[in-house]
């Protein structure tokens, strides 16, 4: 199942590991194999891991590239992911797991936003490009993987789950937990 979290300060103020901590707390029953974080400035991604093609730590997310521009957390299935794999590998790309995950970044990586059209499956992500300082928040055609949203103050915050918050949460207005 996974889950996905994230936070992401419109204003430029740093992201708080505590709030990214409550998000995936929320959603511990998702992925009961890992937990991974990354903040990078006003971005805050966190991931919860049910570990299904690849059950090594290499798996593990948030993941980044080798280079380190791209960061991603992920939730689904990509279900060509061994042909764009392949595809990957004849234009230099190497892989340090057998994940589905990595072959989503790597195709980020070597053709943008593209990628998307190439994916068959199901699943929401969100991709952060550290050069050029964007969020890409994506989910499947179909919507099989829901990604929601929401503006809370400055932050944009978002997650594969609904996750309702503790009535003592001050990461939200009350009123919309």
């Amino acid at each position: 199942m996974c889950g996905i979290a994230g936070t992401l300060n419109l204003a430029g103020g740093p992201a708080q590991p505590a709030v990214l901590q409550r998000m995936t707390d929320a959603i511990a029953h998702r992925g009961p194999d890992g937990e991974g974080h990354h903040t990078d400035g006003p971005l805050g991604f966190g991931h919860r891991r049910l570990a299904i093609i690849d059950l090594s730590p290499a798996g593990r997310q948030p993941m980044a590239t080798e280079d380190g521009r791209y960061l991603l957390t992920y939730n689904g299935e990509v279900y060509n992911f061994r042909e764009l794999r392949t595809e990957l590998e004849a234009i230099g790309y190497h892989f340090r797991s057998r994940s589905d995950s990595e072959v989503v970044l790597k195709a980020f990586a070597a053709w943008g936003s593209d990628a998307l059209l190439r994916f068959n499956g199901m699943f929401a992500l969100a991709l952060w490009d550290r050069e050029e300082r964007t969020l890409l928040l994506a989910r499947d055609r179909f919507g099989v993987k829901p990604l929601y949203y929401a503006m809370v103050g400055n932050t944009l915050m978002f997650g594969s789950p609904i996750a309702r918050c503790s009535p003592a949460c001050d990461c939200c207005r009350p009123d919309q937990c």
